[in-house]
Protein backbone atom coordinates (compact mmCIF):
# COMPACT_ATOMS: atom_id res chain seq x y z
CA UNK A 1 0.00 0.00 0.00
CA UNK A 2 3.02 2.57 0.65
CA UNK A 3 4.49 1.47 -2.64
CA UNK A 4 1.13 2.75 -4.28
CA UNK A 5 0.96 5.87 -2.29
CA UNK A 6 4.55 6.45 -3.09
CA UNK A 7 4.13 5.87 -7.19
CA UNK A 8 1.42 7.84 -7.19
CA UNK A 9 2.70 11.05 -4.99
CA UNK A 10 5.96 10.73 -7.61
CA UNK A 11 3.50 10.95 -10.32
CA UNK A 12 1.66 13.74 -9.59
CA UNK A 13 4.98 15.48 -9.08
CA UNK A 14 6.28 14.98 -12.60
CA UNK A 15 3.14 15.93 -13.99
CA UNK A 16 3.12 19.25 -11.86
CA UNK A 17 6.86 19.97 -12.22
CA UNK A 18 6.83 19.33 -16.43
CA UNK A 19 3.65 21.64 -16.81
CA UNK A 20 5.59 24.55 -14.43
CA UNK A 21 8.50 24.45 -16.97
CA UNK A 22 5.58 25.10 -19.74
CA UNK A 23 4.44 28.43 -18.77
CA UNK A 24 4.96 32.30 -18.11
CA UNK A 25 3.95 34.66 -16.10
CA UNK A 26 3.65 37.94 -18.72
CA UNK A 27 2.95 41.46 -16.76
CA UNK A 28 -0.10 43.39 -17.03
CA UNK A 29 0.32 46.41 -19.64
CA UNK A 30 -1.30 49.21 -21.28
CA UNK A 31 -2.35 49.42 -24.95
CA UNK A 32 -1.87 52.54 -27.07
CA UNK A 33 -5.68 53.03 -26.97
CA UNK A 34 -5.66 53.30 -23.12
CA UNK A 35 -7.49 49.72 -22.60
CA UNK A 36 -5.75 47.72 -19.27
CA UNK A 37 -4.63 44.38 -19.95
CA UNK A 38 -3.97 42.31 -16.52
CA UNK A 39 -0.96 39.89 -16.11
CA UNK A 40 -1.55 36.53 -16.82
CA UNK A 41 0.12 33.02 -17.59
CA UNK A 42 0.83 31.28 -20.70
CA UNK A 43 2.28 28.69 -22.63
CA UNK A 44 5.65 29.12 -23.48
CA UNK A 45 6.40 30.07 -26.53
CA UNK A 46 7.93 27.58 -29.20
CA UNK A 47 6.96 26.16 -32.88
CA UNK A 48 3.59 24.45 -32.08
CA UNK A 49 0.32 25.78 -31.21
CA UNK A 50 -1.03 22.53 -30.48
CA UNK A 51 0.36 22.60 -26.73
CA UNK A 52 -1.11 26.36 -25.99
CA UNK A 53 -3.94 26.78 -23.48
CA UNK A 54 -6.42 28.12 -25.96
CA UNK A 55 -6.29 25.14 -28.78
CA UNK A 56 -9.05 22.46 -28.68
CA UNK A 57 -7.86 19.94 -26.29
CA UNK A 58 -6.12 21.46 -24.15
CA UNK A 59 -7.41 23.29 -20.74
CA UNK A 60 -6.17 26.10 -18.98
CA UNK A 61 -5.35 25.45 -15.58
CA UNK A 62 -5.41 28.90 -14.03
CA UNK A 63 -9.16 29.37 -14.93
CA UNK A 64 -10.08 26.12 -15.79
CA UNK A 65 -11.55 26.95 -19.41
CA UNK A 66 -11.42 24.51 -22.27
CA UNK A 67 -9.64 25.64 -25.56
CA UNK A 68 -11.39 26.41 -28.62
CA UNK A 69 -9.22 27.74 -31.26
CA UNK A 70 -8.90 24.65 -34.23
CA UNK A 71 -4.81 24.82 -35.18
CA UNK A 72 -5.23 23.43 -38.58
CA UNK A 73 -7.19 26.17 -39.84
CA UNK A 74 -5.64 28.73 -41.67
CA UNK A 75 -4.82 32.26 -40.22
CA UNK A 76 -3.62 35.61 -41.77
CA UNK A 77 -0.19 35.24 -39.46
CA UNK A 78 -0.42 31.08 -40.78
CA UNK A 79 -2.36 30.58 -44.14
CA UNK A 80 -1.24 26.97 -43.90
CA UNK A 81 -3.08 25.95 -40.84
CA UNK A 82 -1.27 23.52 -38.81
CA UNK A 83 1.77 23.76 -37.68
CA UNK A 84 3.09 20.63 -39.18
CA UNK A 85 1.55 21.40 -43.18
CA UNK A 86 4.50 24.31 -43.87
CA UNK A 87 5.58 24.62 -47.21
CA UNK A 88 8.98 22.56 -47.73
CA UNK A 89 11.92 24.98 -48.73
CA UNK A 90 13.83 24.05 -51.93
CA UNK A 91 17.30 23.01 -50.64
CA UNK A 92 20.34 25.14 -52.71
CA UNK A 93 22.06 22.54 -54.64
CA UNK A 94 26.12 22.40 -54.28
CA UNK A 95 27.70 24.09 -57.40
CA UNK A 96 31.01 22.03 -56.39
CA UNK A 97 32.91 24.96 -56.54
CA UNK A 98 33.23 26.06 -52.79
CA UNK A 99 30.48 28.55 -52.33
Amino acid sequence: MKIKMAIGIALVSMTLSGGAAAQQYVNGYTRADGTYVNGHYRSQSNSTKLDNYSTQGNQNPYNGRNGTVDPYKPTSSNPYGSPYNQPRTRQRQPTGYGY
